[in-house]
Order: C-alpha cells, then sequence, then structure tokens
C-alpha cells in the first residue's frame, strides 16, 4: 500500500481565506442549538465563526453527532479552528479513511484527532472547562433507544463527543460504563429539546438542511440484520426521521412567532454525509457564513428582545 505524505493530501483551496482569531469574553444568555448531519455539519461552523466575529456567545451549545463536535469549537471560542481542521485533513485516511477503520473502527480517528490533529492545533482547553459556559452533546443508549445527552465537566467530554458521531453500520460502538452508544443522530436529529427543557428562553437552531427538506419516514431494513439484539434501538432509528420531520414544522412555526431564532441553509444541500468533494465543503462553509451575516441584523434584535 502506497504510503500518502501530509503535504500530499489535498487541502481546500481557499484554507488561508478562512477566519481565525479567539471569540470575545462577551457571553449571552442562551443557547445554541447544533443539528448534525456528518460533513453537512460545515454549514454549522460557518455560522458559529461569524457569530463568535460579532461577539455572540451563547451561554450554552447542545449538538448531536458532528453538531457535538462543531459545539466544542465554539465553546473554546477558537474562530475558523474547527473548519480548518476538517478542511485540512478530511482526505487523510488517519482521520477519514482506512486508518481511521484500522485503529478506531469507525469512519472517523477520533485517536488521530485527538493525539496528533490536535497536537498541531491545539484547542483552547481552559477556555473550554470555563464553568460560566455549558456544553452537552447527545448520544443513543442502545439499549433504551433513548438519547443521552453528556455535558463537559461532569463526563469524559471526549468519549462523549466520539460516541455522539459515531456513525452506525460502518462503526463500532462506543462502550461507555458498559453501555453501548452510537451516533445520537439514529435517536435524535435536531437536539432542541434539551434547550428548552433547560429552561433557556433565548435559543439559536442551527440546522444543516434546508427548510423544505423532509426525510423520508420508511423503516431502515438493514438495522434489524446489524442490531437485532437492540430491539429499542432499532425502533428509534425507525422513527427518528418522523420526529425530524415533525421537528422542523414545529421550529418553522416558533421561529415565525419569535419564540426562537432559526438560521437554516438558504439553498438546497447537496453536500453528503460522507462528502468527499473539498471545495464543495469549503463552499458549505461559505454558505453558513453567509447565512449568518444576513440574518445578524435580525438574530441581534430577538436577542435584545
Amino acid at each position: 500500500m502506497k504510503l500518502i505524505k501530509k503535504h500530499e493530501i489535498q487541502k481546500y483551496s481557499g484554507l488561508d481565506l478562512l477566519p481565525t482569531g479567539n471569540a470575545s469574553d462577551k457571553i449571552t444568555e442562551g443557547c445554541i442549538v447544533l443539528e448534525g448531519g456528518g460533513w453537512k455539519a460545515i454549514y454549522s461552523l460557518g455560522v458559529t465563526d461569524y457569530l463568535m466575529l460579532h461577539d455572540i456567545n451563547m451561554s450554552a451549545a447542545v449538538g448531536i453527532s458532528a453538531g457535538g463536535l462543531a459545539g466544542v469549537g465554539y465553546i473554546s471560542g477558537q474562530i475558523g479552528w474547527s473548519a480548518r481542521i476538517d478542511l485540512s485533513y478530511r482526505h487523510d485516511p488517519n482521520y477519514i479513511g482506512t486508518g481511521a477503520m484500522l485503529k478506531d473502527h469507525g469512519v472517523t480517528g477520533f485517536t488521530y484527532l485527538y493525539r496528533d490533529i490536535l497536537g498541531g492545533s491545539p484547542l483552547d482547553k481552559k477556555r473550554l472547562n470555563d464553568p460560566s459556559r455549558r456544553l452537552a452533546v447527545g448520544a443513543t443508549n442502545m439499549l433504551t433507544g433513548e438519547t443521552e445527552y453528556f455535558e463537559k465537566g461532569k463526563c469524559n467530554l471526549s468519549g462523549a463527543v466520539r460516541a455522539s458521531a459515531t456513525v452506525p453500520f460502518v462503526s463500532r460502538p462506543v462502550v461507555m460504563h458498559g453501555v453501548p452508544y452510537l451516533d445520537g443522530g439514529c435517536s435524535t436529529k435536531i437536539p432542541f429539546g434539551w434547550a428548552v427543557d433547560e429552561g433557556y428562553k433565548k435559543i439559536i437552531v442551527v440546522k444543516t438542511r434546508e427548510w423544505e427538506f423532509v426525510r423520508d419516514e420508511a423503516p431502515i431494513k438493514k438495522s434489524r440484520l446489524f442490531y437485532g439484539k437492540y430491539p429499542n434501538f432499532i425502533h428509534a432509528m425507525d422513527t427518528v426521521n418522523a420526529k425530524f420531520n415533525v421537528m422542523t414544522e414545529e421550529l418553522k412555526r416558533l421561529h415565525n412567532l419569535g419564540e426562537i431564532f432559526v438560521i437554516a441553509p438558504s439553498k438546497p444541500v447537496t453536500v453528503t454525509r460522507f462528502e468527499k468533494d473539498i471545495e464543495k465543503l469549503g463552499e458549505l462553509y461559505w454558505l453558513g457564513y453567509h447565512d449568518a451575516e444576513e440574518q445578524l441584523e435580525a438574530l441581534q434584535e430577538y436577542l435584545a428582545k
């Protein structure tokens, strides 16, 4: 097998144009909700980078799957940090590919991410762990079929983020405290309920699909072949798309009433869950950035009410 040298790995051509810096210390009381969606969540990175550049640093963030990873960069206040990693290492097989499968038995190389990538692009752990801001990530408990939320300061955050983004069918479940977990998106696509249950009055929801997108509600047949001994997990997978469709309508209603604020892609998202086109991913990042820019004034008015 030919070894790929790091300098040969294709990177996004606009890497140097990504914003940099650190978010201000200004904190806005409320919660940002980050949908998952695999590589579609790079849209959320464009949104959160723009918000940080304009001092919109919510006191809490909750994410599902790739949305959980996006939440880490947002709460650590590192502008452009998450996007720069994704758009630099998408084609590194140790991060996404054969190396990841061999090392971590999944499509994402979390060992490589935590040990090697973060060694060169360190996470601001002091700011991330600041108790004045909350971060929760959702993973699916395979025994109950329910979404469980793990909050920083109360769990092994790196393990929880890994569990939240561990894709079914192609990844080995993450076992924590004797319980197997898989991708939070298997039971909840948009973790809006956590923000409501925690009592937040100001809520920003970042979707990774355009408003018009509707999910197929048919049961996933192969789940019975793969997960036959986890009936509750199968039920969760069978019903999560219908829950998503209902949630989308509810979010639209609440957004129109001014009770929450939703930022969604302004045009159809064609990026796939496992998208390989690095330039296309870069374009989706900038779509999120500019969608947030277009809605900044309205968002500021919502937060000030």
